[in-house]
């Protein structure tokens, strides 16, 4: 009796053995006909076979499912990449345990050529706006190819793009980790015929040099983008309500690029939003120093001054902005603004004054302010093509009571 079990055993493992041949048969010759989609499934047929399999046969299936895999992404199928990494990365895993490296070889290349897939796959995807599906393909890409950090940097500003921030910090944490620069050596030279300066590889920039056809050649390093990296994370920490994580990231950022007067500037936009205006002032006025050109600083600075009640240094901050830059619209109605706000605080005075001679002596003394303040406001128009400039020079005619130019100004703006 027990030599019969034995003897069915033995007929069925040879049975188990003789329908995974016929599976990954079909398979292959499904494979070098271009059919993947039948490779799948022959190899599907398979899948329950192949755990009790001996390591040859293994390899041999994952091989095989990973060219199946690889194929239908390099079809259009997205979900199909991670399979084939899978596969490819299984077959490696069993010819090192088993000291046999049939397929390694092989696999190694085909996994360069799924990532090279991948990155193309990104780029399309990124540019019919799926953000997420991009950041996830450039990840696997890292993965696949750790040596090219660069794909895990685009995989962080893909996720940034389509505002998956938390995937983004995710990817910059580890780009953290591995102290990534991302730093680049670049060759460039001009275009005799038609003046613009191109990027090119080395050998090819000096082989057009010494033929004639580009002049001027520069070797030039692009700048690190730590600075970049850190700046997002605390960005992203903040948007979170992790104010805490933020300004620890801001103030290590600083402490490696000190001369960055954008991260003082984020920095400074996260106290304000703390309330913590003193701060903001405090900071803004040495990125000020650092960066005295700066427009935009001092019409920021101008702007926290102002809401502050500080309206003699936000006139100041207004009008350095506009020394610097004249057309700075936003400046130059925000110090119109300042004048108006003074000549609107002496209203409530006027309200409460009497009859009396000294009240009537002070009315009129109020009231000659305040329209010269309005008439300054007014006269400090640069663009009234403007809509917030006319909506603001309507405010001032309505409570001067001039008439003539309320309506004027109401015109303008079609209303």
């Amino acid at each position: 009796m027990g030599t019969k079990i034995f003897i069915l055993a033995a007929m069925s493992f040879t049975m188990v053995g003789f329908a995974q041949k016929s599976e990954l048969k079909a398979a292959t010759k499904a494979l070098k006909g271009g059919d993947s989609m039948t490779a799948k499934t022959a190899l599907e047929g398979a899948a329950s076979l192949i755990s009790g399999a001996d390591a040859k046969v293994q390899s041999q299936y994952y091989y095989l499912r990973g060219q199946a895999y690889a194929d239908l992404a390099r079809k259009g199928d997205n979900t199909a990449f991670e399979e084939a990494v899978s596969s490819y990365k299984q077959v490696i895993d069993i010819e090192e345990k088993s000291g046999k490296s049939k397929y390694s070889a092989d696999v190694n290349n085909r996994m360069s050529a799924i990532t090279a897939d991948l990155v193309n796959a990104a780029v399309a995807d990124n540019g019919n706006k799926k953000f997420k599906e991009a950041a996830e393909k450039l990840y696997m890409s890292y993965k696949l190819s750790p040596k090219d950090t660069s794909y895990l940097y685009y995989a962080a500003s893909s996720a940034v793009n389509g505002g998956h921030f938390e995937e983004a910090l995710g990817y910059y944490n580890e780009l953290q980790q591995i102290g990534y620069n991302g730093s680049e050596q670049v060759y460039k030279a001009t275009n005799i015929e038609t003046g613009e300066v191109e990027l090119m590889g080395k050998a090819q920039r000096d082989l057009m040099v010494k033929s004639g056809t580009f002049k001027d050649p520069v070797d030039e390093k692009t700048p690190s983008k730590r600075a970049e990296i850190v700046k997002n994370i605390a960005l992203i920490y903040g948007q979170s309500g992790q104010d805490d994580k933020a300004l620890e990231a801001y103030q290590i950022a600083r402490k490696d690029n000190p001369d960055d007067v954008s991260l003082i500037l984020q920095e400074a936009n996260l106290y304000y939003k703390q309330g913590d205006k003193d701060k903001f002032k405090t900071l803004m006025a040495e990125a000020s120093a650092m960066a005295p050109d700066n427009a935009d600083l001092q019409y920021n600075i101008g702007v926290i001054n102002m809401e502050q009640g500080n309206l003699a240094e936000a006139r100041d901050a207004y009008q350095k902005a506009l020394e610097i830059n004249p057309g700075y619209t936003n400046a130059q109605l925000n110090l119109s603004t300042t004048y108006v706000n003074e000549g609107n605080s002496l209203i409530d005075e006027l309200n409460t004054l009497g009859n009396s001679r000294k009240d009537i002596a002070r009315y009129d003394e109020i009231k000659q302010q305040k329209d010269d303040l309005f008439k300054i406001g007014d006269a400090l128009k640069l663009s009234p093509e403007n809509q917030g400039v006319l909506t603001q020079l309507k405010n001032i005619y309505g409570a001067m009571g001039d008439d003539e130019n309320f309506m004027r100004m109401k015109k303008l703006l079609g209303e």
